[in-house]
């Protein structure tokens, strides 16, 4: 039988102080400096500045986002192998804050003097090893929640606030990047001639240069401000674990296993819309410059739902609404997608409305994540955060691969033409622009609905994780008196600190 106070007793259990809260937020703000804008503008940066084809960017972003994926296994290995004065998590962030940024500014700048072959070979290399410090930086970070709190409501905080620290991010890509490409759009307009195609390819380089180089400086102090608040308060009474433990604690994690099934088709949608934006802006509604405002509303949306997203939870349970908010995609999608290019206001909307269900998704998946890693540790006495998040980023991974590449892939099918210096300004055909709505629209769509009905099977209530909580928390404690050991000597070492 559980003892509920006794469990009551732990650290993890406490209210978060603020810095906690704020600081794992600074987390995923500093992340989205680099992943939202490769997601946003790394598509159209390959194709209409460094002049590489559709088909062939489609083709990089398939392998090495596979690989991507596979280092994000990688990642997750090393971290449950880890235990430093620091902790398990803080110091991959501490460490890998700078390389990672920097990488962000390697990818965004390749040479305008390379042939398209070195072109090519330039960006699968650069987003390969950006891709693999990400992993290494990323999971340490996503794993860090499930070891902060076991409380359902202040691991809501954490999880809103690391959507709201994203949020912040696109609101900075929006008024930064999307503020300079809008000043370009005019210079676009003008191109008549090669030459004119390689001062606007110039224009927009440095403003690339100029934003990735300021990132490493702000994203770094976000980082190092993550690693400074966000402490390790749960008890493991084993600090390191082996690689056979840890698949035999994923095996028999079918939470895990329902949430990574639904997670694939929800972000399959989500990730091919990322890099159809700029071509939306351009080609449906024949303003490039229009690209920030429909980030803002994304991003809007994001903001004010994000701070009442714990409420929510509370209300509904994390459960329900993950299963439910696929609705307001396939709603806002199908809409999107028929909604007249006139019509801006309608537009915006549909904008709107698929944005309230992609902020619900890409925030209550990751308390989600964290609550599999109780039930793991509750089904074999191991916990393991570095795998367990590492498996569910490794299909954020996948999917991310395989929507970004349906993103290009769709372009080429739908027969897009890139510029290039024999045609700098060209005029998509019908099919091009079909291809583009249908990507942005109707693709969300249809895998939100395969999500939701995936998700149906999905076992772990709220009420079930606070069960298997306090079971296996009134273990540790039991084992822990019978051994007249203190809680705080399983957490980490600098725990007081």
């Amino acid at each position: 039988m559980t003892n509920p106070a006794a469990v009551e007793e732990l650290r993890s259990m406490e209210r978060l102080p603020l810095r906690t809260v704020a600081g794992y937020g600074a987390g995923d703000f500093a992340f989205n400096l680099a992943f939202s804008l490769s997601t946003s503008f790394l598509l159209y940066y390959y194709t209409d500045v460094a002049g590489i084809s559709a088909a062939a960017v489609g083709t990089m972003f398939l392998v090495v986002r596979l690989w991507d994926a596979f280092a994000d296994l990688l990642a997750g290995r090393l971290v449950d192998r880890t235990m430093t004065r620091w902790g398990k998590f803080r110091p991959f962030i501490m460490f890998g804050a700078v390389p990672l940024l920097f990488m962000s500014f390697l990818v965004f700048h390749v040479p305008a003097s390379f042939d398209a072959g070195m072109k090519l070979l330039y960006a699968y290399a650069t987003y390969a090893v950006l891709g693999l410090v990400y992993s290494l930086v990323n999971i340490p970070y996503g794993s860090l929640a499930s070891a902060v709190t076991q409380s359902v409501h202040e691991r809501a905080k954490l999880v809103a606030a690391r959507a709201f620290g994203a949020g912040i991010g696109g609101v900075v890509l929006t008024f930064v990047v999307g503020h300079f490409i809008s000043e370009l759009r005019g210079q676009k307009a003008l191109i008549k001639g090669p030459e004119d195609l390689v001062a606007y390819q110039a224009a927009v380089q440095g403003v690339f240069t100029k934003v990735t180089l300021a990132f490493i400086v702000v994203g770094s102090i976000a980082f190092f401000f993550t690693a400074w608040a966000c402490r390790e308060r749960v008890v493991r009474t084993q600090p390191r674990i082996s690689i056979a433990e840890t698949f035999g604690t994923l095996r028999s994690n079918k939470p895990l296993a329902y949430l990574c099934g639904s997670s694939f088709f929800y972000l399959i949608g989500v990730f091919a819309v990322g890099g159809t934006t700029a071509f939306y802006a351009q080609y449906v509604l024949g303003n490039i410059g229009l690209v920030g405002i429909i980030t803002l509303v994304n991003t809007g949306i994001s903001l004010v739902i994000t701070p009442f997203i714990p409420k929510i939870i509370d209300l509904f349970g994390k459960k329900n609404v993950f299963q439910y908010c696929g609705l307001f995609t396939i709603v806002g999608g199908v809409g999107l997608f028929l909604a007249p290019a006139n019509l801006f206001w309608l537009v915006l909307v549909t904008l709107a409305i698929k944005g309230i269900g992609a902020s619900l998704i890409n925030t209550v998946m990751f308390g989600l994540e964290a609550d599999t890693v109780e039930y793991g540790e509750w089904k074999t006495g191991r916990r393991s955060e570095g795998a367990t998040y590492a498996l569910f980023s490794f299909t954020r991974k996948v999917t991310q691969s395989i929507g970004g590449a349906v993103g290009a892939w769709a372009l080429a099918i739908g027969g897009y033409i890139a510029a290039s210096a024999a045609n700098p300004s060209p005029v998509q055909p019908d099919s091009a622009i079909i291809a583009i709505k249908a990507t942005i629209g109707l693709l969300p769509a249809a895998a939100a609905l395969i999500a939701m009905l995936i998700f149906i099977r999905y076992p772990l209530t709220d009420a079930r994780f606070k069960q298997i909580r306090n079971e296996t928390e009134a273990r540790k404690l039991a084992l822990l008196t019978e051994h007249d050991e203190k809680a705080e000597d399983f957490i980490t070492p600098d725990h007081k600190a």
